[in-house]
């Protein structure tokens, strides 16, 4: 199920970045070839570039690609990296709820005040953390719960979930 989320999260991040890259050239190009009154595409590169950002972690997560300390985690026995590795998944947990819960906050007052250049309330780019803090939250739930009911002990802390055919 993680890798189905991920599978979303990753057109997402692609389809972010397909615009990035379109709006840095037409900046440049409305810049120094091109002299069009064209302001916004510095806002909107920062936007997008925070917003593919912040999506992205969720399939590092789905990876198990975050921080782990792999020095020690891979010569410990298999009962103690299982738990261990749970252990990482629930404090990531926690960390990503809190940005979850406090980045709603931080959008809801960002619809008080308004982008220098769109005229928009900044609510919107905003509710990227939050959004991105509750997919990150799926992916760890997700990945505990692989982490706990797995056949064996993941190997190492980057250890990737190999794609089956009923997943």
């Amino acid at each position: 199920m993680s890798l189905r989320v991920n599978w979303g999260v990753e057109r997402i991040c692609v389809a972010l970045l397909a615009v990035l890259v379109l709006d840095v050239w037409l900046g440049i190009l409305v810049r120094y070839v091109i002299p069009l009154p064209l302001t916004f595409t510095e806002e909107l590169a920062r936007y997008l570039m925070i917003w593919m950002a912040l999506l992205a972690v969720s399939s590092g997560i789905a990876h198990r690609e975050h921080i782990g300390v792999e020095f020690i985690f891979g010569r410990l026995p298999a009962r103690v990296r299982r738990w261990l590795a749970v252990s990482f998944d629930v404090i990531a947990f926690v960390f990503f709820f809190a940005l979850f819960f406090y980045g709603i906050g931080f959008a809801a007052k960002g619809f008080s005040r308004l982008t220098m250049i769109y005229d928009m309330p900044k609510g919107y780019p905003f509710m990227g953390v939050p959004l991105a803090a509750a997919v990150a939250c799926i992916q760890l739930a997700l990945i505990g719960i692989h982490d706990y009911f797995a056949e064996s002990a993941p190997e190492a802390t980057g250890a990737t979930i190999v794609p089956t055919g009923d997943n």
